[in-house]
């Protein structure tokens, strides 16, 4: 996947880095080169998918049934 971007005349270096590093981002480029970057074995990719998955599981359900208050050492001061 090849990128471009044109620096305009007379635009400050800050400008177009920041315009560079937001291209970078949006494109996915900069999440799959961090993905590359180590090689991780295909247990702990399936073992990292399924704690992303349960997290976002328990995330679901203290949204739908309020924050935690359902754990013994969660009680409210009194």
């Amino acid at each position: 996947m090849s990128l471009r971007m044109r620096v305009h005349d007379k635009e400050p270096i800050g400008l177009a880095l920041r315009r560079f590093k937001k291209l970078i981002e949006r494109s996915g480029m900069q999440k799959e080169l961090r993905a590359h970057q180590h090689y991780e074995k295909p247990s702990e990719l399936r073992r990292r998918a399924k704690l992303r998955k349960e997290k976002a599981a328990r995330k679901a359900h203290e949204k739908t049934f309020g924050g935690g208050m359902d754990r013994p050492g969660n009680l409210p001061n009194m």
